[in-house]
């Protein structure tokens, strides 16, 4: 961005901040841009958007707001379209749209829409308080009752990584189908040892956070001595091996035996999964890491402050590190 004063290019600056959002403030880490010769500071649209997405992802977190692919979620579960399930709700004709697409619902709407996640609860609510014609209801009805809120898969190894969305998740839940495509993306570019792919996944969701506020995948990650790794990054590569989504070849090397990651020839990397910005993170964190080795990049991984700063006790680090990545 260049100073309207000098015409020169500014200086990319970050700092801690206050920052207001309906009448409540956060800290968050503020980006500008200033002009040497003034010092007077400006935003342009990125540090907009990213100073924004801090403060709101901050305030989703603490009133227990769901974000835009939970919403998202809730609706195509039931199969109705963004302008019916408004019109279920007694919503504005657009509203359902809107929040999918990144608006901040009111804390009684998300209420509402949490409430109505339970399909024992969006029937109760569409028997007593929508306004649908009776045809139209019996219809939805016979399609939620078809659902059962307590089916859950006990062998469903990923279950553990479910997560509420906050700082140590990227304000993402996590989402195994993009954690999927983005393996498969690097198994395929660069069939990585494990080693490797546990600090390109890292690099990855914290770059990615950094450019705008959210992570990819909504994995955690912990700092241990051979850097920063997704949390139980064994149980996550195992159960991704027995769901048959990866193969791992085992080899000896000087060091012991080693994991590589490579495609399953079953699967194919599938781009429209992922937004144009998750794909440009992870065609960048490929590229720059591309002739790196493991231990290479596992040496660079330990010069991050989000590892530095984690190791003593072995904690989960918190995204906010994103912002003074010094390697990337």
């Amino acid at each position: 961005m260049k100073s309207p004063f000098t015409g020169k290019e500014m200086i990319p600056m970050m700092e801690w901040r206050k920052m207001e959002y309906r009448k409540e403030k956060f800290d968050i880490v503020f980006h500008y841009c200033q002009c040497e010769d003034t010092g007077e500071q400006f935003e342009d649209e990125h540090c907009s958007l990213l100073n924004y997405n801090q403060v709101v992802n901050q305030y989703r977190v603490k009133h227990h707001i769901p974000f835009p692919e939970k919403i998202k979620a809730i609706r195509e579960r039931y199969g109705l379209s963004a302008a019916k399930m408004s019109g279920i709700l007694g919503m504005g004709a657009n509203s359902w749209r809107n929040y999918e697409g990144g608006e901040v619902p009111s804390k009684a709407h998300a209420n509402l829409i949490q409430l109505i996640s339970l399909s024992k609860n969006f029937t109760l609510y569409l028997q007593q308080f929508s306004e649908l014609d009776q045809k139209e209801k019996s219809t939805i009805l016979k399609r939620v009752e078809k659902l059962d809120d307590d089916c859950v898969d006990f062998d469903d190894q990923l279950l553990r990584f479910e997560n509420q969305p906050d700082i140590t998740t990227g304000f993402r839940s996590f989402n195994r189908e993009k954690l999927f495509q983005v393996i498969q993306f690097f198994a395929e570019e660069l069939k990585p040892f494990k080693t490797k792919l546990n600090k390109l996944l890292f690099y990855a969701d914290f770059v990615h956070f950094r450019d705008t506020g959210q992570s990819i995948t909504g994995l955690k990650y912990t700092a241990i001595q051979y850097g920063p790794v997704p949390n139980n990054y064994d149980m996550l590569f195992g159960a991704l091996s027995a769901m048959d989504f990866i193969d791992i070849e085992y080899s000896m090397t000087e060091y012991g035996e080693v994991e590589r990651i490579v495609p399953n020839p079953e699967y194919q990397f599938d781009q429209s999964k992922l937004a144009e910005s998750e794909m440009k993170v992870i065609k960048f964190i490929a590229n720059h890491f591309r002739s790196t080795s493991a231990s290479k990049i596992a040496e660079i991984s330990h010069r991050e402050s989000a590892w530095r700063d984690n190791i003593e006790e072995k904690r989960v680090i918190p995204f906010h590190y994103a912002f003074c990545l010094e390697t990337i």
